[in-house]
């Protein structure tokens, strides 16, 4: 007898045995499983957004389709899909059905990184790819961006200009205000110091940033915070301030 023979043939039963049996474990129906709950992940949490997943929880109630107490077969996770992709505050979303009766859902929420409030008296926030977005009663520490904004020139100026800003953890801590002016110029409000900073044109904002930066740095540390009502740093080469009217 050739043992070795008859030990591969019984090391593929085994292994055809466990398929089958694999198989039908996988395909077995799910009729009698029911949603025990949703899991909810909010993706990039690690960023501002207004959302939470308890806000998310309560959306899929408000539009009946929360598919806890649902059996499994029977939960779409296209339609939750697609009635979360709508919302104001999502960006997009994926939802599949878990081990154990759960429903997953993966939340990617728009992040607001400025807030609008121009002279036409709109009030509104813009997400980070430069669109507008509904006002919430959510507090939300951002810069205020005043003055004569449209919808245009945020997508196109202000947004490149504040993702810039926020990268860099000075300035992210330092502006509070842009107020833009008609002629599409910007004007910077800081945390410290009574004096306002001139930009110019939304251009070459790194390098007029970053001269302004080392003004006051070995300028203003020196001469005082107060001393100036304006600085301007709209030209290149040359940094020209207004200095506070004595009384």
């Amino acid at each position: 007898m050739n043992w070795k023979r008859v030990a591969l043939v019984f090391f593929a039963v085994v292994v055809a045995a466990y398929m089958v049996m694999a198989m039908t474990v996988f395909n077995a129906p799910d009729e009698d499983v029911i949603c025990k709950g949703v899991y909810i992940t909010m993706q990039n949490s690690q960023e501002k957004g207004f959302l939470s997943a308890d806000d998310v929880r309560k959306m899929l109630t408000l539009d009946h389709v929360n598919p806890e107490g649902q059996s499994m077969p029977q939960v779409n996770v296209r339609i939750i899909e697609e009635r979360l992709r709508g919302k104001d505050l999502i960006d997009s979303v994926e939802c599949y059905k878990g081990q154990n009766g759960y429903v997953c859902i993966d939340i990617y929420q728009r992040i607001p990184v400025v807030r609008v409030m121009n002279d036409r008296g709109e009030n509104y926030y813009v997400d980070n790819h430069g669109k507008p977005m509904p006002g919430t009663d959510y507090p939300c520490n951002l810069i205020v961006a005043t003055g004569h904004v449209t919808k245009s020139y945020a997508e196109k100026w202000l947004v490149p200009m504040v993702n810039q800003v926020l990268q860099d953890p000075f300035w992210n801590n330092q502006i509070v205000q842009l107020n833009i002016l008609t002629d599409g110029s910007v004007e910077l409000v800081p945390r410290v110091g009574q004096h306002i900073a001139y930009l110019g044109q939304p251009v070459d904002i790194e390098k007029k940033l970053e001269r302004l930066q080392k003004f006051y740095r070995y300028g203003l540390s020196q001469a005082g915070w107060n001393k100036y009502t304006r600085v301007s740093v709209e030209f290149d080469n040359q940094i020209v301030c207004k200095r506070k009217q004595k009384r």
